[in-house]
């Protein structure tokens, strides 16, 4: 127990230094109101980060003005937004399952795709193309100088969710003799959902009533977070691009969190800085999207084109963006992957 509590220690530490010698702003909103012509998207607070790097960069390479540009608007903060110019404002969608929404109650002139970190679901309309981005997992974090052990099993977490165990000396005796407070992010994740799902075996686990729901995702700043019992599903990618590559700011920081092992399995190999090929392997692993209308992905038309030459096969993402990509944490697709489309 003395070595588990001082490893974790160190790691955390090594994460604040890291931190602090890589400070810099991951997040913001587009600098100015994108034009009518833009591509612009909202959803995911997962790769909000990423895609606000892509369209930097990308935006970088135009050289007429009035070339569509790319956009993406953060999860949050709540409220509404005006997307681009001439559109009707909306309330800013925060998380997958918001953005999906926000895409299907929308036309162009407003939304052009859904930042989606889970999977078509059944729910879904079949017309929505999820366009695959890149490589991320999911694991499970907590405080630094907490309850919770190193690793826990599916099981385990399965059997917390659902509130079955509420004690960390249910799950070991080693463990202390103290109520379990697990957290989920807010309902629209798609962080949540791929994780209720993948603790449930394929089936989602509905939480019990001791869970607590509606923190942001990824943002181990919440101070609900830094009860020395919490537990919280966290994106590896995301941590990594916290801890190693400066990616977080203000409230989108690890804070006292870290990542821990799910069945014996570290999600991050520390010495790369990247997710672990043995986690990668592992149920927890998930592929992360851009979500299209297909009506809009299919046509032939300029607007039609130019979403393509961005996302698809092909596109700048998958032929020139592997190093933003990486940065932020995430595993980049093969070209065979990398801007494939599957639907619900």
């Amino acid at each position: 127990m003395r070595k588990t509590a001082a490893n974790l220690l160190a790691a955390a530490a090594l994460a604040t230094s890291v931190a602090t010698v890589f400070a810099g702003t991951a997040v913001a909103d587009p600098a100015g109101l994108p034009n009518s012509q833009d591509i612009v998207g909202v959803g995911s607070d997962t790769t909000q980060a990423v895609l606000n790097q892509l369209a930097a960069d990308y935006n970088a390479t135009l050289t007429n003005p009035s070339d569509p540009h790319l956009y993406s608007w953060d999860a949050i903060p709540s409220g509404t937004i005006t997307t681009k110019s001439g559109a009707t404002a909306i309330t800013r969608p925060n998380g997958s399952g918001a953005g999906i929404t926000a895409l299907n109650a929308n036309t162009s002139a407003t939304v052009d795709f859904a930042r989606s970190s889970r999977a078509p679901q059944a729910s879904d309309p079949t017309t929505d193309d999820f366009v695959a981005l890149a490589k991320d997992a999911v694991a499970w974090a907590a405080p630094a100088t907490g309850n919770a052990p190193a690793n826990l099993t599916t099981q385990n977490l399965k059997d917390i969710y659902t509130c079955t165990v509420t004690n960390w000396n249910q799950i070991s005796a080693s463990l202390p003799n103290a109520t379990i407070k697990p957290f989920l992010p807010q309902a629209s994740s798609g962080t949540r959902s791929f994780f209720l799902t993948t603790i449930g075996g394929g089936t989602a686990v509905t939480p019990g009533a001791c869970v607590t729901s509606g923190t942001q995702e990824n943002q181990g700043s919440d101070p609900a977070l830094a009860d020395v019992n919490s537990v919280v599903p966290y994106s590896a990618a995301h941590y990594i691009g916290q801890v190693y590559f400066g990616k977080g700011s203000g409230a989108d920081v690890q804070g006292p969190l870290t990542i821990r092992s799910v069945d014996g399995v570290a999600p991050v190999d520390t010495v790369n800085k990247t997710i672990s090929s043995a986690f990668a392997a592992t149920a927890y692993s998930r592929v992360v999207y851009n979500v299209f209308r297909d009506a809009e992905w299919t046509a032939t038309d300029a607007h039609g084109t130019a979403l393509r030459a961005i996302f698809g096969k092909g596109g700048w993402i998958c032929t020139k963006g592997a190093a933003d990509i990486k940065s932020f944490g995430f595993l980049p697709l093969s070209s065979f992957a990398c801007g494939s489309v599957t639907h619900s």
